[in-house]
């Protein structure tokens, strides 16, 4: 979908931490979470809740509350007047909310809207449905977080089997897998740099409440140290495969926020004028069990529909559960693994589902600001061998 009037004020996109499963988010409710954590990025960077006419929650793991969606936010953030839908895509989340918010944007219907996107796949729910066919009543259960991992319905493949495919089909190597695994770990450990200045610049630490008062989780938590010689002595995860799992991504907790505002409301709001303006989004399928494949027809809609080709990029960000999605992406569009992801990626802080999207875009605006502007892409797979794209120009 192509847009000519949504922007991303710049400094109005910003993450939590994330925070290995488990981890020290793991008993924090995801909208909790939310509030605590969109109510003092708008309030650093000057947004009063209740100047937002368009909220939309992104979650794809339920939460106790969670019915009311958005609302709940909204209302306790003062912007009770305010609310939106809930969008639920799988690890496309992000880019479906932002898409929706450009369409509102670009349609007039609101100057400035917020995409709220939040989710904790630590303790997930067990869903129960009654059946009395089942024996002595028993109920059918489905871990909403552990399952799907396991199983997609329509192929009977693992989420696993589906990079395995890909990496049989393109006859990629144990090696290949291992050393892209390793490039994303030297790329986050790079943006560490300077007591951490460019994660600084975009994430908002999160506030625990405890019974002595508060704890505060200020930087990814859980992310292993990697080296080549670790990642040779793991073992893959299926017999005769390549995938370990030092190169896939790890579920995690956390937030994001995205503010898409009409390009004179987003340049007052950035305050030096500086915005990502979103050219266009795409989405797209491959074929069943290749998820990893997703992301290369999802971007080539996306950048089609933006009017640029991927010689145009300066910067390409992924959501990428395995190393094999970005082999797939560099082999199929010729765009450099060495230029993507160039603050690391989901592969190696974790994946919360519905926020990684939205944490790979404010990287990828922070990236092409750094570099005093260009062209970025955002692409990412997600369940169902589905993916989701985003092309977006930072003009300074």
């Amino acid at each position: 979908m192509k847009f000519t009037d949504a922007h991303i004020p710049f400094r109005m996109c910003w993450t939590s931490p994330f925070a290995k499963w488990q981890g020290p988010l793991a008993d924090v409710n995801s909208l909790d979470l939310a509030v605590d954590v969109t109510g003092r990025a708008l309030a650093d960077r000057g947004l009063p809740p209740e100047e937002i006419t368009e909220w939309t929650l992104g979650c794809t793991v339920p939460q106790q509350h969670s019915f009311y969606g958005v609302t709940l936010v909204s209302r306790r953030l003062g912007a009770g007047d305010h609310g939106g839908p809930w969008i639920s895509r799988a690890c496309a989340t992000s880019a479906a909310v932002i898409e929706h918010l450009a369409t509102q944007v670009q349609l007039g219907a609101h100057t400035t809207t917020i995409g709220v996107v939040t989710d904790r796949t630590s303790n997930g729910p067990l869903m129960l449905w009654s059946s009395g066919r089942g024996p002595g009543g028993a109920p059918v259960s489905e871990h909403w977080v552990l399952d799907p991992m396991k199983l997609d319905p329509t192929t009977g493949q693992s989420m696993n089997d589906t990079a395995e495919n890909t990496a049989r089909a393109a006859g990629y190597t144990r090696e290949q897998v291992d050393e892209v695994a390793l490039l994303r770990h030297e790329q986050y450990a790079a943006a560490l740099a300077d007591d951490r200045a460019v994660q600084r610049a975009f994430m908002v630490p999160v506030r625990i409440p405890t019974r002595r008062g508060e704890e505060w989780v200020t930087q990814d938590h859980g992310v292993f140290p990697t080296t080549a010689e670790g990642l040779a002595r793991l073992r893959p995860v299926s017999p005769d495969g390549v995938v370990t799992y030092g190169a896939q991504t790890h579920p995690a907790d956390g937030c994001a926020g995205v503010v898409v505002a009409s390009a004179d409301r987003a340049r007052e709001l950035d305050g030096d004028g500086v915005t990502a303006q979103v050219l266009a989004t795409g989405f797209a399928r491959a074929e069943p069990a290749y998820m990893p494949q997703a992301p290369v027809p999802a971007a080539r809609r996306a950048l089609a529909d933006a009017g640029v080709e991927i010689g145009d990029i300066d910067v390409v960000t992924t959501h990428n559960p395995f190393a094999v999605n970005d082999l797939w992406f560099a082999e199929q569009t010729g765009f450099a693994l060495e230029r993507m992801n160039p603050y690391g990626s989901s592969l190696v802080y974790g994946h919360p589902q519905g926020p990684t999207g939205a944490r790979a875009v404010t990287e990828l605006i922070h990236a092409l600001h750094a570099r005093g502007g260009g062209t970025g892409l955002f692409t990412g797979c997600a369940a169902g061998d589905s993916a989701g794209a985003v092309v977006v120009r930072v003009d300074g």
